[in-house]
């Protein structure tokens, strides 16, 4: 049966690059018009059925995924920041242990420990893939230490054989904020799946995005897959994805409500179908920018993709760039109607609630560096050349004084 859309009319979607002179740093008005008609289907599914959140959807949608990325198992959840905070608790963390995170990334990877009832313990990056340095996490080890969390960041993984190390040495277990990293591969293995878990947003910008917050744990720990899917619907064991008796269940743990919709799942099982597309037009538009701003002055550094010694898998999720005149650039490119990201303006260590924890400006310098000089440029699939040329001849006309 079909049912009125209450989505924007796809007929209105404008076509890539059909935005004048103005560069969003994100839309996807085109892919989601030309996924319309496998989305509407998906949702006239949803609401024909009348279970609309940890539904039939759902469960498609974790199997699917599941098998895409080689894991054992998929526990879709509504944020990616709720799949952290439930993989700590699933995985084992108590009140007050230490998790080791970079002090370089968004706040929900020390802001998921704390919710948690952990204590972040920070550690510095390194400057070229802006992941946790090894060394420096080893030295943020202490005797109530007992994770540590890579976290996969813009385009590629952390060194994770130098982490296995660290984790091995000091008994400690590994869980990977994998929220950016649908696609990325270790030696074949996905990103989140090289520790004990792992976990994916799908927040709208994400290289799979929902139209809405949506996100995932991902394991092969069967325990932990368990737990966490305990966890997901208020502590209650037993089957409750996509079965109404399951409310009753008895509560053994005090969980969360983080159930994904069947809505978002709904989008999702569609927009799985371009992924492959979407990653390799990524790669393409960010080779695209590399090319145009390769000795461009004013430009510090240039995404670069560290060769490991194993095969790895890149995903352009965000093109990252460190400048000089960060913000005066930001404000210049956004009156020329360019928009986009700092990623991120303020280290973990000094968020204000973090303070408590202590730390001093300069504990961690290159946090502190990418702090003061990375920007984000407009990227995703719907994005045209044509448009990346007006950005990179934007910036180029900033620290030259030229004219666009």
């Amino acid at each position: 049966m079909e049912h009125a859309a209450t989505f924007a009319d796809p007929a209105a979607a404008q076509a890539p690059g059909a935005t004048g002179d103005t560069v969003p740093f994100f839309t996807q008005a085109a892919s989601f018009a030309e996924l319309w008609p496998l989305t509407q289907a998906n949702l006239d599914a949803v609401i024909d059925r009348g279970k609309y959140s940890h539904g039939h959807l759902v469960a498609e949608f974790e199997a699917v995924l599941a098998e895409r990325i080689g894991a054992a198992h998929v526990i879709g959840v509504n944020s990616g920041t709720d799949a952290l905070v439930l993989l700590l608790r699933a995985a084992g963390l108590q009140p007050g242990d230490e998790v080791v995170v970079p002090a370089f990334s968004f706040v929900a990877s020390a802001s998921s420990v704390a919710l948690a009832q952990g204590r972040p313990a920070f550690a510095d990056i390194d400057p070229v893939t802006y992941a946790i340095d090894p060394a420096s996490a080893a030295d943020a080890i202490t005797d109530r230490t007992r994770m540590i969390m890579p976290v996969h960041l813009f385009s590629q993984l952390a060194d994770m054989s130098a982490i296995a190390e660290v984790a091995e040495q000091y008994a400690l277990t590994v869980v990977e904020d994998s929220a950016e990293a649908i696609g990325m591969r270790w030696d074949g293995v996905h990103a989140g799946l090289l520790g004990v878990g792992g976990v994916l947003s799908f927040f709208p910008t994400k290289t799979l995005g929902a139209l809405g917050d949506a996100g995932a744990v991902i394991t092969n720990d069967d325990r932990i897959a368990e737990t966490a899917a305990a966890l997901r619907h208020h502590g209650r064991f037993g089957r409750t994805l996509d079965h109404f008796p399951g409310i009753s269940n008895e509560t053994t743990l005090p969980g969360l409500n983080s159930k994904m919709d069947d809505f978002q799942a709904a989008i999702l099982l569609a927009k799985l179908t371009r992924l492959d597309a979407d990653i390799a037009r990524r790669a393409q538009l960010a080779a695209a920018y590399t090319e145009r701003l390769t000795g461009c002055p004013g430009v510090r550094r240039l995404p670069t993709v560290v060769e490991r010694e194993v095969k790895t898998d890149a995903v352009f999720y965000v093109y990252l760039i460190e400048v000089e005149r960060r913000d005066d650039l930001v404000a210049h490119l956004s009156a020329n109607g360019v928009t986009t990201e700092t990623y991120y303006p303020v280290a973990l260590h000094r968020q204000p609630c973090f303070a408590e924890l202590g730390h001093r400006a300069g504990e961690f310098p290159n946090a502190e560096a990418a702090c003061a000089h990375a920007v984000a440029l407009p990227l995703y699939p719907d994005l045209a050349e044509r448009q990346v040329d007006r950005v990179c001849e934007l910036i180029r006309a900033f620290y030259t004084g030229s004219r666009p």
